[in-house]
């Protein structure tokens, strides 16, 4: 069968900009599609093709397509959700293929997606589940696939939720980096080397943090790939500068990562490397940290979220700002450049705004990027905050916009965010760190 897989375009809105003018916060991702990649990897035997709006605005014309898919698998986060369904219509008027949607939305509030023309939507991990599927459908079989939201004949069947296993990582079918290899010079993250590709090496997360949409995507287990398979696609990875790990948690299994280190430097891969780690992580196991640096990690992506621990146990980070503190130090100490996520509350006051600025200054954090507290349907602070959300429309669910209620005059609130947000990135043009995601 002939099987389209697309990217959807960067979007969403902007509550600063439209109601206060500010132009000056936007959220740009500018990474390859690694999801889609990842399950064109397990679909041998089939024509597959990738269209990624990210990179390419008109990837859907008709010069631009190989084929008229049987199949059409279209991924999305939170804030793509409405164009993903805008892209899923005409899917179906277009070329009347058989129209699946996954990606974190689909995992979180699979629901939403329940449209006429919406045939199955793939919950969590799908590079299993999804191959399972187009087999379903090459055979014309019913199905009845656990994980998978079935409405192809109007109406949603039963549903069982999937039982995620180191099977469904389909370690020996590596991604299909080549699908967007004409888009390669694209993918890049400023301050981190040029072109930038990406590897998974384990999925969902040791811990659950309130806000966070990751356990959704695996039943809330931490799976591992082999290392042979983490170190296989880095190799693969010839024409790129720096190695993006994208887990949520690169070092949850610190004994593997171990291993892994030592067998990327066994390969003779020296490219800089940047992953994802808890500061609890850094404290525990300092000495896995100079490891890896050895191996190349020269930037650290650390969900710092606050600098108040009665806030940091609301969001059940499990976590204090004294280990974030010293986290920063023992990563300073060996040469690695840290990026700080911080999490800013819609009732943040001013003195709070100002506090969290003082924190960042007098920190080793090379690039601090605060995002707005946002409730994501799905994770536990949506159901916590849910009587409190006043904007439904998931266009507005970038993490720029506050979607409750501020405690601060709206447009103070704003004001006073764009103001922190052009202070941290200032601090780029000195450090040069960049992690997955950039606001411009």
């Amino acid at each position: 069968m002939n099987i389209l897989l697309i990217n959807p375009p960067n979007c969403g809105r902007s509550i600063p900009e439209e109601n206060y003018g500010i132009k000056s916060i936007k959220m740009i991702f500018r990474g390859e599609p690694l999801s889609l990649e990842t399950l064109a990897g397990n679909l041998d035997g089939h024509a597959v093709a990738i269209s990624d709006f990210k990179a390419d605005p008109v990837a859907l014309t008709a010069e631009k397509l190989p084929f008229a898919p049987d199949v059409v698998g279209i991924t999305g986060v939170t804030c793509e959700a409405n164009t993903v369904l805008a892209i899923a219509k005409e899917m179906k008027a277009r070329f009347g293929a058989v129209v699946v949607v996954g990606g974190h939305h689909a995992s979180c509030d699979p629901s939403f997606f329940c449209r006429p023309y919406v045939d199955y939507v793939v919950t969590g991990l799908g590079k299993l589940a999804f191959r399972q599927l187009i087999d379903a459908v090459e055979a014309e079989k019913a199905v009845n696939i656990d994980g998978i939201l079935n409405i192809r004949n109007g109406a949603p069947q039963p549903f069982t939720p999937r039982a995620y296993s180191t099977a469904d990582l389909v370690d020996h079918r590596p991604p299909r980096y080549d699908l967007v290899e004409q888009h390669r010079d694209t993918y890049v993250m400023s301050g981190v080397g040029g072109k930038t590709g990406f590897v998974a090496s384990a999925f969902g997360c040791t811990h659950q943090c309130a806000f966070c949409c990751i356990p959704n995507m695996t039943g809330k287990r931490y799976l591992l790939h082999s290392n042979v398979s983490v170190v296989r696609d880095v190799r693969t990875l010839k024409d790129v500068n720096t190695i993006r790990l994208v887990d949520a948690n690169t070092f949850g299994n610190a004994d593997l990562a171990r291993e892994l280190a030592r067998m990327i430097m066994d390969a003779g891969v020296v490219k800089p490397l940047v992953a994802d780690v808890r500061s609890d992580t850094v404290v525990k196991h300092p000495d896995l940290f100079k490891l890896w640096q050895q191996a190349g990690l020269r930037v650290a992506v650390i969900g710092f979220e606050e600098i108040n621990d009665q806030r940091l146990s609301q969001m059940n980070k499990r976590n204090t700002v004294k280990t974030n503190i010293a986290a920063t130090r023992i990563l300073k100490d060996l040469g690695i450049r840290i990026v700080g996520d911080f999490i800013v509350s819609p009732d943040y006051t001013q003195s709070e705004f100002e506090g969290l600025e003082t924190f960042i200054d007098q920190s080793d954090i090379d690039l601090p990027i605060p995002a707005i507290l946002t409730p994501i349907p799905g994770t536990p602070l949506y159901s916590k905050m849910a009587s409190d959300i006043l904007i439904d429309n998931l266009d507005y669910y970038t993490f720029t916009n506050a979607v409750t209620s501020t405690r601060m005059a709206e447009a103070q609130f704003y004001q006073s965010y764009a103001a922190l947000l052009e202070h941290c990135l200032s601090r780029v043009h000195s450090s040069g760190a960049h992690a997955g995601k950039e606001i411009a």
